[in-house]
C-alpha cells in the first residue's frame, strides 16, 4: 500500500496561517486537502451560524415565503408532503412544527406501505377533496410533473422544496426551491432535502421577525481617490445584495441629475455610516443646495456591536473576522454590508433556540443522505450535533437513550452508524409512518414505546438484510458477465422493497462496480442504483428515462419505477449502457497522508486538530497521519469467531496509545512485525467509549518496520 503525502509550499502554509489566524499544522492540512480559499477555509475554522448562506439566495425563496404567509393570513389548509427516509421525515417534521407554531392549519404525509416515492396523484386529490389549497413538498417533487399538473387542475398550489437532480422537464409548480436548478446562483448546491426545508423555515423566520423583509435598503458610502471621490452603493433585499452602483465624481464637474444616482436611489431608504461626513462630501461634489435624504445607522450599530462604536469603516475592517475570508480586497462598502447584516441578525435575534432545534433535524438529514460535509453543511452538522448533545429534541432524545448515545460525546459517524439506520429501519420494514410519528408525538410514554419499536425494527432489519443478501450475492456475481464486468444487478420479489438501496450498496462494496437492485411488485418494478468508481448514476437514469414511470437521484445514488411491460427493453438497454461505461484504471491503493507528526505531537492534545476538522464524512474523510519509529509495546489477537484483528499498544515516547489494526493478524503470524519493533504507522485517531469512560485510540491503516 502506497503512502502519499502531497507536497505543499512552506510559503503557502505560512500565508494561510497568517491570514486566517490558525496554527501551522492546521494550515498545512488545509493546504494539503486543497482548501486554500477564504470561502472554503471559513467553514473549517468558524462555527457560528451567521456564516450560513442567506436563504434568500436560493431560487424561488421569496415567492415561497409570500405564498406561505398568504396561506397563514387566509387560514388555508396546508399539506407538508415528504419522503419516508430520514432526510424526508426530518424535513417534514421541521416545516410542520414551524408552520404549526405560526398558528397555521397544517397536516403532513409521507408515502407508506406500497406507495411509491414522492408526491402521488391520490395524495393530491385527497387533499383537494378536503379543501386543501397549498402543498409543500420536502425532499421530493422535482420530478413529479403529472402530479403537480393535477394539483393545478384542482386549484391547489404546490411549492417544491427538493435537492435531487432536476430533469429537463420541471413541474409547473408555483415555485421550486432547489440549489441544483440550472439557473440557480446559490453558491452551494449540496444541501440535503431537510437542509432546503431548514432554509425555507429560516427565510420565514426572518420574514416574521424583521420589518426589513421584502424592503430594499441602500447602503451608501463615499471615499476619496486622487482628486475625485467614489460613491459606492449596495442595494439589499432580505439582507442579500441584489444590485450595486459605483460612480467616480470630480467635485463641481457634474450635477447630480447627470449621474445614475437619482434613478438608483429613487424611493429607497438610504443608510450611511457617519452622516455628517457623507453630507459634507455630497455638498462638495454637487453643491450645498443638494440634499440626499440619509439615515446615520452608525450610532445604532455601535450600541449593538460595541467594538464598532466610534470607529471608521477602515478601522472596523481591520477588526472584522468576516473580512479575513474575502478573496478580494474589501472596500469600506463591503465592510458596511457585513456590519449591517450582523447588526440585523443580532437585533432580530435570528439563530436562537428555535433555530438550534431545527439544526438538529437538518444535521440528521445531511448525515443520513450522505451529503458532502463541506461548505455550510459543516456548520449545519456541527451546530446540529452540538444542540443534540446539550438539549436533544423529543423523539430523538428517546432514541439516543435506547442506543446508549445519551449523556456522552458523539460525532457524525455515531449518528450515521447508529441513529440514522434505526430511523430508516421503519421505511425498510414497510412502516415509515412509525418513524415519522416519533418526531410528532407529544406523549413521553408513547415516544418511549415508538423508540423501542424502531430499535427492534432495526435489529430485525439486520437479520432480514443478511437473508436477502444471501439470495442477492450469487445473482449479482452471475450478472457481472452479462454486463461486461462493469455493472451488477439483482431483481425479483425476494429483493424486499425497503432493501433495494442496501442491496445496491452491498453490490458496490462487494464487486466495486455500480449496483442495481430491483423489487418486483405486481406490474410495477421499483429499483435503486448506487455508484462505484466515480460513475454518475444519473447518466444511466437519463439513458433509460423513456422506460421509467419516474426516476431521480444524485450522482452517487438514484431510484426509479417502471411498468413490468418495459422490463425486457430495460434489460437490453442496460447491456448497451454497461458496455459503454468507463472507469479510471485502478492503481495501487494509496493512503493520502494529511500530516506527518513527530512523536512529541502524539499526545491527547492532538485531538484539538482532529476535532477542528470534524464533522467527517463524504468529501471530508478522517484526518490520516503518519509517524515514524514508534515502538510496539503490546499485541493481542481479537475477533469473535477467529482472531483476525489486532489490539496493540504503541509507545510514542510521551504517551502510550491503545491501537486497533483490523484484519492484520496474519501479518504478525507471518512475522512482518512484532513486540518491541520500531515501526512507521499510518493512522486515524478516534475515541472509544466504554462504560462511560472515553479513551483516545489509534486506528491503524497501515504499518511497516522503520527503515524497511
Amino acid at each position: 500500500m502506497k503512502w502519499e503525502k502531497k507536497d505543499i509550499a512552506p510559503e503557502q502554509v505560512k500565508d494561510i496561517a497568517a491570514k486566517y489566524g490558525c496554527d501551522l499544522l492546521t494550515s498545512s492540512v488545509l493546504a494539503r486537502r486543497g482548501f486554500c480559499t477564504g470561502d472554503s477555509i471559513k467553514f473549517f475554522l468558524e462555527d457560528d451560524i451567521r456564516y450560513l448562506r442567506n436563504p434568500f439566495g436560493l431560487p424561488g425563496m421569496e415567492d415561497a415565503v409570500e405564498r406561505v404567509l398568504a396561506a397563514k393570513e387566509e387560514g388555508e389548509k396546508v399539506l407538508i408532503f415528504g419522503d419516508g427516509d430520514v432526510d424526508g421525515i426530518t424535513g417534514t417534521a421541521l416545516l410542520t412544527e414551524y408552520l404549526t407554531g405560526l398558528g397555521m392549519d397544517i397536516s403532513w404525509r409521507i408515502p407508506t406501505g406500497d406507495e411509491s416515492y414522492g408526491l402521488s396523484i391520490a395524495a393530491v386529490e385527497e387533499f383537494a377533496a378536503a379543501d386543501g389549497t397549498l402543498i409543500i413538498t420536502v425532499d421530493c417533487g422535482i420530478s413529479r410533473v403529472a402530479e403537480v399538473k393535477r394539483a393545478n387542475e384542482l386549484s391547489v398550489d404546490v411549492i417544491v422544496t427538493d435537492h435531487h437532480e432536476p430533469q429537463d422537464e420541471l413541474p409547473e409548480a408555483l415555485t421550486i426551491i432547489n440549489p441544483k436548478l440550472k439557473d440557480s446562483a446559490y453558491p452551494f448546491r449540496d444541501l440535503s432535502g431537510c437542509g432546503v426545508a431548514f432554509k425555507l423555515a429560516s427565510a420565514l423566520r426572518f420574514a416574521q421577525k424583521s420589518e426589513l423583509y421584502g424592503q430594499p435598503v441602500c447602503l451608501l458610502n463615499t471615499r476619496p481617490v486622487n482628486e475625485a471621490w467614489i460613491i459606492e452603493i449596495a442595494k439589499l433585499r432580505n439582507l442579500a445584495v441584489i444590485d450595486t452602483l459605483t460612480e467616480t465624481i470630480m467635485p463641481g464637474m457634474v450635477r447630480i441629475s447627470e449621474t445614475r444616482l437619482p434613478a438608483f436611489l429613487e424611493g429607497q431608504q438610504i443608510l450611511v455610516w457617519d452622516a455628517p461626513l457623507q453630507k459634507r462630501v455630497m455638498a462638495k461634489l454637487f453643491g450645498a443646495g443638494v440634499e440626499v435624504g440619509m439615515l446615520d445607522i452608525a450610532p445604532e450599530i455601535g450600541k449593538a456591536i460595541p467594538q464598532a462604536a466610534g470607529k471608521g469603516l477602515l478601522r472596523i475592517k481591520e477588526l472584522s473576522k468576516i473580512a479575513r475570508y474575502s478573496e478580494k480586497e474589501l472596500t469600506e462598502l463591503d465592510v458596511f454590508v457585513n456590519l449591517f447584516t450582523s447588526f440585523v441578525r443580532n437585533r432580530e435575534k435570528l439563530g436562537g433556540p428555535e433555530e438550534n432545534a431545527d439544526l438538529q433535524l437538518a444535521a440528521l438529514g445531511t448525515i443520513a443522505d450522505i451529503m458532502p460535509l463541506l461548505d455550510e453543511n459543516r456548520i449545519i452538522v456541527r451546530k446540529g450535533l452540538e444542540s443534540l448533545q446539550t438539549k436533544p429534541r423529543p423523539g430523538i432524545s428517546d432514541l439516543l437513550h435506547k442506543l446508549d448515545l445519551a449523556g456522552r460525546r458523539f460525532d457524525a459517524k455515531d449518528i450515521s452508524w447508529k441513529l440514522c439506520p434505526t430511523i430508516n429501519a421503519a421505511r425498510r420494514m414497510g412502516s415509515p409512518e412509525k418513524a415519522a410519528a416519533l418526531f410528532f408525538e407529544k406523549d413521553p410514554l408513547v415516544r418511549d414505546r415508538l423508540a423501542g419499536e424502531l430499535v427492534a425494527m432495526n435489529d430485525n432489519r439486520k437479520i432480514l438484510e443478511e437473508e436477502v443478501w444471501a439470495i442477492a450475492e450469487p445473482m449479482a456475481f452471475k450478472s457481472l458477465g452479462e454486463y461486461d464486468e462493469k455493472l451488477a444487478m439483482v431483481y425479483g420479489e425476494e429483493i424486499n422493497k425497503g432493501f433495494t438501496g442496501l442491496m445496491a450498496q452491498r453490490i458496490v462494496k462487494r464487486f466495486n462496480v455500480p449496483g442495481v437492485a430491483i423489487f418486483f411488485n405486481g406490474d410495477i418494478y421499483t429499483g435503486s442504483l448506487r455508484s462505484a468508481r466515480g460513475y454518475n448514476v444519473c447518466a444511466l437514469l437519463e439513458q433509460c428515462a423513456d422506460l421509467f414511470i419516474d426516476s431521480g437521484g444524485h450522482q452517487a445514488a438514484g431510484g426509479f419505477s417502471m411498468d413490468k411491460a418495459n422490463w425486457d427493453a430495460f434489460m437490453e438497454r442496460l447491456k448497451i449502457v454497461a458496455c459503454a461505461l468507463e472507469f479510471k484504471e485502478g492503481e495501487e491503493e494509496s493512503i493520502l497522508i494529511d500530516a506527518e507528526l513527530p512523536p512529541d505531537y502524539l499526545t491527547p492534545e492532538i485531538f484539538k486538530l482532529v476535532d477542528r476538522f470534524e464533522p467527517y464524512g463524504k468529501e471530508n474523510g478522517p484526518l490520516t497521519f503518519m509517524a515514524k519509529k514508534l515502538i510496539i509495546k503490546d499485541i493481542n489477537f481479537i475477533g469473535k469467531q477467529e482472531s483476525k484483528h489486532l489490539k496493540m499498544t504503541i509507545d510514542t515516547g510521551k504517551h502510550k496509545w491503545p491501537a486497533l489494526y483490523w484484519g492484520a493478524a496474519d501479518r504478525v503470524v507471518n512475522k512482518e512485525f512484532g513486540l518491541e519493533d520500531r515501526v512507521d504507522i499510518a493512522f486515524n485517531l478516534s475515541r472509544d467509549w466504554f462504560k462511560g469512560i472515553e479513551t483516545p485510540q489509534m486506528m491503524i491503516t497501515d504499518l511497516r518496520r522503520s527503515n524497511s
